[in-house]
C-alpha cells in the first residue's frame, strides 16, 4: 500500500470525488432507483463515519488551537489587531458575495418561466432567534456544557478569554500555556490520521448524493444551479483571488492548490464546521500561516463567514421575485444585499439556518409567508447540491482571510507559500536530510602515538 500514500492527498480526494459520482449514477442505472438507493445508503455509512470522526475533533481542535494560538502571540494587543482585521475582511467579502449573487440573478434570470403549481409548500417551523438572543448565546453559562454541546461561538468566546488569561498570568501561566500548545499538536496529529480516510469518505458521500439526486435534479433547476455555481466561482476567483494576488502579491495558483483538499471535503460534507480541521491543516502546512493565526482566524471564519450563503440568498431573492412576477425597485436590491449580508453572519448557530434567513430576506420586498413556503418547498429537495458549492465558497474565504491577516501581521512563511512542496513535507525532508548528513559525517580517528 506504499504506492497509495505516495500519491498527494488532494489527488486521492479528487479521485474519490470523481469515482463516487460515476459509481453512484451507475448503481442507480443498473439496479434501479429503489435497489440502488438501498445499496448507496449502506455505502454512505462510510461517509457518515468520516464526518463523525471530523466532528469528533472539531470542538477540541477549536479549544486547544485557539487558546494555544493566543498564548503564542505573547501580547494581548496583537489579538486585537488580528481580530479586527479578520472581522473587517469577513464582513467586506460578504457584501461582495451578495452583490455578485444579485448580478447572477439578473444575468441568468432563474425564476422566469418556473412552474410552482405542483410545489408542496414547506412552512418555517420556528422563529429565528433575535439579535439579543444571538449575542447572549455567545457567552456560555457553563463552558463545559458548551464544549459538550458543540456550541462553536460559545467555545470560541471561552477559548479567547482563557487564552488571554493565560497570557496575562505570565510566568505562572507558562505551564498552562505549554499544556495547550502540546494539546494543539496532538489534536493536529489526530487530524492527519483522520484525513487519510478523506478519499473514502468523499467517495461514499458523493456516491450517495449523485445516485439519489442524479443529473435530473440539475436539469430541473438548471438556471438556478448555473447562477449559484457561476457566482460562487466568480466570487472565489475575483474577490479571494484578487485579495491574494493583487493585495498580498502572492501566487494565486499556490493558494488554490494549497487549499484544494479542504475544498473537496467542504463540497462533500456541506459543512464549514466539519471541514475546519482540514482547513487548519491545509492553511498551516501548505500556505505557511502560523498556527497562532490559523488557530484564531479560521474558527471565527467557520462561524461568521457565510459568503456562500449571502451569495445564494441574493440569487434566490431574485428567483422568487421573477417566479411570482414581483417588480423590484433599485432600493430593493440594496435592501436585499444589506439584509442577506447581515443575516448570514453567525447563521451557523441557527438550526435550518438557510430556511430562516430566506424568510428574513424575502420579507424585504413583501413576499407573503405562503409564497415563502412555496419557494422553500420548491428548493428544498435539491438544496444539498447548492449547499455543497456554498460551503466551498465559505471555506475558501476562511483560508484567504487567514492568509491576508498572517501576511499583514508578519506571521506568514512566504517561502512555504511559494513552494510546491507542502510545509509539513519540507519539515520531513529537512529532518531526513539532517539524518543523512549525520550518517555521512566522517568519524574522527583517535590520534596514534608515534
Amino acid at each position: 500500500m506504499g504506492w497509495w500514500f505516495e500519491i498527494k492527498l488532494w489527488k486521492r480526494v479528487l479521485l474519490g470525488l470523481v469515482l463516487g459520482v460515476v459509481f453512484g449514477m451507475t448503481v442507480t442505472q443498473v439496479l434501479g432507483p429503489e435497489r440502488g438507493e438501498a445499496l448507496l445508503l449502506n455505502v454512505k455509512v462510510i461517509g457518515d463515519i468520516f464526518i463523525r470522526l471530523i466532528r469528533m475533533i472539531v470542538v477540541p481542535l477549536i479549544f486547544f488551537t485557539l487558546t494555544a494560538g493566543i498564548y503564542a502571540m505573547g501580547d494581548p494587543k496583537k489579538l486585537g489587531s488580528i481580530g479586527v482585521k479578520a472581522f473587517v475582511l469577513y464582513i467586506a467579502t460578504t457584501f461582495f458575495a451578495n452583490f455578485i449573487g444579485l448580478g447572477m440573478g439578473l444575468l441568468f434570470r432563474p425564476g422566469v418561466g418556473v412552474d410552482l403549481s405542483d410545489t408542496i409548500p414547506r412552512e418555517l417551523a420556528a422563529d429565528a432567534p433575535s439579535l439579543g438572543e444571538r449575542l447572549m448565546a455567545i457567552i456560555p453559562e457553563n463552558p463545559i456544557a458548551a464544549l459538550a454541546n458543540g456550541d462553536f461561538l460559545a467555545v470560541i468566546f471561552f477559548s479567547l478569554i482563557l487564552g488571554i488569561g493565560t497570557l496575562m498570568a505570565r510566568e505562572k501561566g507558562e505551564a498552562f500555556g505549554k499544556f495547550f500548545e502540546a494539546g494543539s499538536e496532538a489534536i493536529l496529529k489526530v487530524t492527519y490520521i483522520i484525513m487519510e480516510l478523506a478519499p473514502f469518505g468523499v467517495f461514499a458521500l458523493i456516491a450517495h448524493t449523485a445516485g439519489t439526486k442524479g443529473i435530473e435534479t440539475f436539469t430541473a433547476i438548471l438556471m438556478l444551479t448555473l447562477a449559484v455555481y457561476t457566482g460562487a466561482i466568480l466570487h472565489m476567483v475575483i474577490v479571494y483571488g484578487g485579495l491574494v494576488r493583487f493585495v498580498l502579491g502572492l501566487p494565486l495558483i499556490n493558494f488554490f492548490r494549497g487549499i484544494f483538499e479542504a475544498q473537496m471535503v467542504a463540497y462533500s460534507t456541506s459543512s464549514s464546521s466539519a471541514t475546519l480541521p482540514v482547513t487548519i491543516r491545509a492553511v498551516s502546512d501548505n500556505l505557511g500561516v502560523t498556527k497562532s493565526v490559523a488557530g484564531s482566524v479560521l474558527p471565527l471564519g467557520a462561524t461568521i463567514n457565510m459568503d456562500g450563503t449571502s451569495l445564494y440568498l441574493g440569487i434566490v431573492a431574485l428567483f422568487t421575485a421573477q417566479a411570482f412576477g414581483i417588480p423590484l425597485e433599485v432600493y430593493h436590491y440594496f435592501l436585499i444585499a444589506l439584509t442577506a449580508a447581515l443575516a448570514s453572519v453567525g447563521s451557523a448557530g441557527i438550526p435550518s439556518a438557510s430556511l430562516f434567513l430566506l424568510g428574513i430576506v424575502l420579507d424585504v420586498f413583501g413576499v407573503a409567508p405562503a409564497q415563502t413556503a412555496i419557494i422553500v418547498g420548491f428548493i428544498y429537495p435539491f438544496d444539498r447540491l447548492l449547499d455543497m458549492m456554498r460551503t466551498v465558497v465559505n471555506v475558501t474565504g476562511d483560508a484567504a482571510v487567514a492568509t491576508a491577516v498572517a501576511k499583514w501581521e508578519g506571521e506568514l512563511d512566504e517561502d512555504a507559500f511559494r513552494s510546491k512542496v507542502p510545509h509539513r513535507d519540507m519539515e520531513i525532508l529537512d529532518a531526513e536530510k539532517r539524518e543523512v548528513e549525520i550518517e555521512e559525517k566522517p568519524v574522527p580517528r583517535p590520534a596514534t602515538s608515534p
